[in-house]
């Protein structure tokens, strides 16, 4: 891992599961991180805004929350074209998909056209969920136990902030000793893949199960770009075509080099609809 030397020359970022308004966004890191990016294009891959806990009367949105939006307007304002893809959190703006409106570009899905040609499907990914649940009192419980997990996660790094010490995801480290939870995570992953490869793409991008990733498998690009609630991660990618994990401090936490023999492929534009 290295930190990155500069992000002013990025393309495209890939952002999502940010969950404003939930009592586990990271509203602050979030924004400060958004106030290093430089993008000619950023996706925002779903759940931006958490509709359910609105609905809910448990909204938290204080001044980092405020912070965030004001940073993608910044974006906006300097030239960042912005393509919202709602997810299942924020379901509702699905109605205006279709729609450009200012300052950003509203879409069920989209396909990326990198640098180097690679065509990558975009989406939230909430689509797979009927080919990954498992259904009934056991998903349910499943879904109580993690957002437990999430408010331990939070006291437990607000300590580990006092004592000078990074960021620690104690609910990436449970998920990972559970053999249901990478289960759910693989079958998510080959779903994905699947999509991609029925739709002759090379590769997908996606969100929804607050685990990043980038890799390749079988030549077609797998990348998560993670979530602001558990691993503050994104997706970016650089001028040729590489494709980068980040961390919220800017750190390259994965990479996928380019093919370089496609680069001449890469004129079309950047998004395109699915």
């Amino acid at each position: 891992m290295h930190r990155a030397t500069s992000v002013h020359a990025l393309r495209t970022a890939f952002i999502s599961d940010i969950h404003l308004g939930s009592g586990h966004c990271h509203a602050a890191e979030l924004a400060r991180f958004l106030a290093g990016l430089r993008c000619e294009r950023l996706y925002l891959v779903g759940d931006i805004v958490d509709l359910w806990w609105l609905a809910s009367h448990r909204a938290r949105w204080g001044a980092a929350h405020n912070q965030v939006v004001e940073q993608l307007h910044r974006l906006w304002r300097s030239g960042t074209a912005i393509v919202y893809l709602p997810g299942n959190h924020d379901r509702p703006a699905r109605r205006l998909c279709g729609l450009a409106l200012p300052p950003m570009e509203i879409r069920r899905r989209a396909v990326h056209v990198t640098a180097d040609g690679r065509r990558l499907l975009v989406v939230h990914g909430d689509e797979y969920d009927a080919q990954t649940q498992f259904g009934g009192l056991q998903e349910r419980f499943g879904d109580w136990l993690y957002y437990r997990i999430l408010t331990g996660n939070m006291l437990l790094n607000r300590l580990r902030r006092r004592f000078g010490c990074r960021y620690w995801s104690l609910a990436e480290f449970l998920k990972r000793r559970s053999a249901a939870a990478e289960a759910y995570i693989a079958r998510y992953v080959d779903a994905g893949l699947a999509d991609a490869r029925r739709r002759r793409l090379d590769g997908i991008v996606c969100g929804h199960v607050h685990r990043a990733a980038l890799a390749l498998r079988d030549d077609l690009v797998y990348a998560n770009d993670g979530d602001w609630v558990e691993s503050l991660t994104a997706l970016v990618e650089d001028a040729d075509g590489s494709l980068r994990l980040l961390s919220h401090t800017h750190e390259t936490l994965a990479r996928v080099s380019p093919r370089r023999a496609r680069v001449a492929a890469a004129a079309p534009a950047m998004g395109q609809a699915a």
